[in-house]
């Protein structure tokens, strides 16, 4: 068993009771109350069947110990017990969250609904002890691991505050056909290296609409041995757990995200067919000299193929009209949903994408000098998006997805900013729209060297609840706009020379910062760099799939 913070084998150092409060000692709760949904078949009803396995959503918990050194922020995690579990529902495992942020999570508990597919361990394993762990605690905390029975697999840990091994009844182990390998996600807590003792959260390996692996919530103790646990699966073929057409604008309405632009944000989104209508241009390879105006909906754009460049859209070519165009249109901008299972179809994900004709220049600090990056980063049309996650269980906002050029991060909900009820606030960055939970500068980059991606709160604002359409939900058989299946790129390669635009950067450069910066804009992806314009939102590795 690896030690958690060090090697010191000296006694535990416990932590008084007048110690200042942690996050997690306050409990995160939306800021009004989750509406009454529409009615419909299985979504919001406290309960999920997997096929035979019943299973239900606990956020309510039993602290059962705390350390208050290493994690994130080193501020420590608390580990607790489901509190209280449901009747004829048993406990799968025990929940961990580092102590940096408010209380809020889940973890699911089961009931057997087919006779054999729950079955009790037949012994523990000591994962690991804080005995001989020279850290912050309150009491000692020892973590087991469930012997399973054959044909049975343990989805989640024990956490005692007794060296005394666990009752048999405390846990129950899932018949393996219910099961789905699972692989770590955060960082619960640690010294964060793969020497000693790591927690882990845990998610379904293979995730996606199609993907029938359930989260349990629990996590992984982790001291170097093979990952010992599963997650769950859901075998039953339909999806009568997701939400219905009414239920899905009810949800909309209830969490579509607010958009902050920068005050002085130039290229603002539109909709896409105010993007069509207003000039835009397809080409086709061989015939450049004759572009074809498109018609609102995109019924004359090429349908499905690939990205293989043979067509692309530009901007109108009368000049005016084009630095119109660039700017957009945010009165007639529009926001395009698509909703899809997650999770084994125990979430929802609500995908939420904005079009902008024009993204603008990018800018670079370079220690303590701003620069301006000539055309860097321009081309025509940008896709962003915002992907919130709702518990099937209960229609509850978990978290929420932000997309940032080619990547993004996932933000739990008791992170984020609302305003006008349970709407997540978010803010787009200057110029390039990377979309973020927080205003200020974020730095694209290493070292002091880096793009500026720019966020603030201004009176250019979108309630991306009063301008939106819903464009795909394959579950409901949602007629989709020709656009969406038009698979080639929303912007022609650039003409600019990159190099000539980095020399023009170099004059204004003091020596080493030349290299440096000449290293760090030869290291950029050329999404980022702005050589071509985009694809569309179902060419990106999201639509089939989880965000990465």
């Amino acid at each position: 068993m690896g030690n958690c913070l060090s090697n010191d084998t000296s006694s535990p150092k416990h932590v008084s009771k007048k110690s200042k409060a942690l996050p997690i000692e306050s409990t995160f709760k939306l800021p009004s109350p989750i509406p009454t949904w529409p009615p419909g078949e299985g979504f919001a009803s406290g309960a999920i069947d997997l096929g035979g396995l019943l299973v239900s959503q606990i956020s309510t918990f039993h602290k059962v110990w705390t350390t208050h050194e290493g994690g994130p922020d080193n501020l420590g995690a608390t580990f607790f017990e489901p509190s209280p579990i449901p009747h004829g529902f048993f406990m799968l495992g025990c929940y961990a969250q580092p102590n940096n942020k408010p209380l809020f999570s889940w973890v699911l508990a089961a009931s057997d609904h087919t006779g054999g597919s729950l079955k009790k361990p037949i012994d523990y394993t000591l994962v690991w002890s804080s005995e001989t762990s020279n850290v912050k605690q309150d009491g000692i905390g020892y973590v087991w691991s469930p012997t399973p029975p054959d044909g049975y697999k343990a989805v989640g840990h024990v956490v005692t505050n007794s060296p005394e091994k666990p009752s048999f009844d405390k846990i129950m182990c899932v018949r393996s056909d219910f099961t789905d390998q699972c692989q770590t996600d955060k960082w619960i807590w640690g010294p964060g290296n793969e020497n000693g003792f790591n927690v882990y959260g845990l998610k379904p390996s293979n995730r996606g609409p199609q993907a029938m692996g359930v989260s349990v919530g629990t996590f992984l103790a982790h001291n170097g041995a093979p990952l010992s646990l599963a997650c769950l699966k859901n075998v039953k073929p339909n999806l009568s757990c997701m939400p219905n057409t009414s239920q899905i604008e009810a949800l909309y309405q209830a969490y579509s995200p607010l958009i902050y632009f920068h005050p002085d944000e130039a290229y603002l989104p539109s909709s896409v067919s105010w993007f069509f209508v207003n000039g835009a241009l397809l080409y086709k390879r061989g015939e450049e000299s004759k572009p074809v105006s498109i018609e609102p909906t995109g019924s004359n754009l090429p349908q499905g193929g690939s990205n293989d460049g043979a067509y692309w859209l530009d901007l109108p070519v009368n000049d005016g009209d084009k630095e119109r165009v660039k700017k957009g249109d945010l009165k007639n901008s529009q926001v395009y949903v698509h909703i899809k299972p997650m999770l084994g179809a125990t979430f929802t994900d609500i995908v939420k994408w904005v079009f902008y004709p024009f993204n603008g220049p990018a800018r670079a600090k370079v220690e303590i000098i701003n620069v301006p990056l000539g055309k860097i980063g321009e081309h025509v049309g940008d896709w962003e998006h915002v992907t919130l996650r709702v518990s099937n269980f209960n229609g509850e906002l978990h978290s929420v997805y932000l997309s940032q050029h080619s990547g993004g991060n996932w933000v739990n909900a008791s992170e984020l900013e609302f305003g006008s009820g349970n709407k997540a606030v978010t803010y787009a960055s200057l110029n390039g729209h990377a979309m973020y939970a927080k205003p200020g500068l974020v730095l694209q980059g290493s070292g002091g060297i880096g793009i500026r991606n720019d966020s603030a709160k201004s009176k250019m604002v979108m309630d991306t609840g009063n301008q939106f359409s819903l464009v795909a939900a394959e579950y409901l058989g949602i007629v989709e706009p020709p656009w969406l299946n038009y698979f080639r790129e929303w912007g022609p390669k650039v003409s600019y020379d990159i190099q000539e635009e980095v020399r023009k950067v170099d004059k204004i450069l003091p020596g080493k910062l030349k290299t440096d910066f000449n290293k760090f804009i030869n290291s950029l992806p050329n999404e980022v760099l702005g050589e071509e314009g985009p694809t569309g939102p179902k060419m990106k590795g999201s639509w089939n799939g989880d965000e990465v």
